[in-house]
């Protein structure tokens, strides 16, 4: 008969786990994620680095599903940044209303197409220190828009991944930049921009902020924080947001 560990038994065997067990489970972690999202990706509609930058800075406080519903329209009467940066505020607003925030948005998408246009001959840059600069655009933003529309390596800190990197016990930081430099030394570069991906997809499926779904969760023996939800399958399965695990 299998034995059951008791949450002191867990608590004290995460509590004692040196870097090279962290590393390890990490990437375990890691492996298991991809096996449960093998089509993870970025969830927002994009043909090229403009749509996606835009897109990206559109997606704070909202759903990714919300953006889409939006960007067509938005695209479809601005599709470069000289177009966008010329447009009346209002009838951008118009567009983004659904979004949130929308005044703010506005100014931001305005502005860092003026800034594109202006600084960078119409082109998105595919450098952090560049992308930065940028109006509304911060290094998460910066991130996405290079490992998606360049290849190039970069870890998301959003919502998701900082709760759930906090929950896996990988690190207490809670600052963006302090927890992206942390998870950024248990992986290998090549692995950045999936990761993010992958524990983006947990965060939006199974590891929910407030009932999180243990009990349905592949991760359960690897998580210090297994129990903060349902741990019951029955229960946990009525809190997953994609049918697949059901």
């Amino acid at each position: 008969m299998a034995t059951v560990e008791t949450p002191r038994a867990r608590a004290r065997r995460f509590a004692n786990e040196t870097r090279l067990g962290l590393v390890r489970r990490a990437r375990k972690t890691d492996r298991i994620l991809q096996e449960t999202y093998p089509d993870a990706h970025c969830e927002l509609n994009f043909q090229n680095p403009f749509q996606l930058l835009v897109a990206t800075v559109l997606s704070a406080q909202t759903t990714d599903k919300s953006v889409n519903l939006v960007t067509p329209t938005l695209f479809a009467a601005y599709p470069a940044p000289e177009d966008l940066a010329a447009a009346d505020p209002e009838k951008v607003e118009a567009i983004l209303k659904p979004t949130g925030f929308y005044r703010a948005k506005t100014k931001s998408v305005i502005g860092l197409s003026a800034a594109l246009r202006d600084r960078f001959g119409g082109e998105v840059p595919g450098r952090l220190a560049d992308l930065v600069t940028l109006p509304g655009v911060g290094r998460k933003t910066a991130n996405v828009v290079l490992g998606n529309a360049f290849g190039v390596p970069g870890i998301t800190v959003d919502t998701h991944f900082g709760r759930l990197v906090r929950r896996f016990g990988w690190t207490e930081e809670t600052d963006p930049v302090k927890v992206e430099s942390v998870v950024a030394g248990l992986f290998p570069p090549k692995d950045w921009t999936m990761l993010s991906h992958r524990l983006i997809w947990h965060g939006r499926r199974i590891c929910h902020a407030r009932r999180p779904a243990c009990g349905v969760c592949p991760l359960a023996k690897l998580c210090p924080s297994y129990g903060e939800g349902p741990i019951d399958a029955k229960t946990a399965r009525k809190l997953v947001r994609d049918r697949s695990f059901a």
